[in-house]
């Protein structure tokens, strides 16, 4: 745990985050500034800032967890696919490893590495697309 990290304080209190999934190694979340509504950020319980830094017994829970939120993402809101990605340090504006899971759609405007943003319209809502990637999860 880092006490100057915004994702570690989520670990340590998720109270005020939208969480999707948790288990004893990551947590995942609504992004704040999604992509697309239902874009999901999935951290290490542990404090690493970089793939490079993720030990190695912490890679299969981490790469799981995404795997499983990639399918979720789709079957839960009803997307054609999922994008997943991380950023190591240059674009990545919290220095503590995320991966990102965005829901697509055809023809949703997503290029190349342009990432438009966007919001919900209120607590509720992002509580309900919570509610529907959790709901896929099982």
């Amino acid at each position: 745990m880092s006490t100057d990290c915004g994702f570690c304080a989520l670990v340590a209190d998720p109270a005020g985050a939208d969480v999707v999934f948790e288990d004893a190694d990551t947590l995942a979340f609504l992004d704040r500034r999604p992509v697309f509504k239902g874009h999901t950020l999935l951290v290490p319980r542990t404090h690493v800032a970089t793939l490079a830094d993720l030990p190695a017994d912490l890679v299969t829970p981490v790469f799981a967890a995404a795997q499983r939120l990639s399918a979720a993402v789709v079957a839960g809101l009803g997307a054609e696919g999922s994008f997943v990605a991380m950023n190591n340090v240059v674009s990545q504006s919290v220095p503590h490893l995320h991966v990102h899971i965005v829901p697509r759609t055809k023809g949703d405007g997503l290029r190349g590495f342009f990432w438009p943003r966007t919001r919900y319209a209120d607590a509720t809502e992002s509580a309900d697309y919570a509610a529907r990637i959790r709901s896929a999860l099982g």
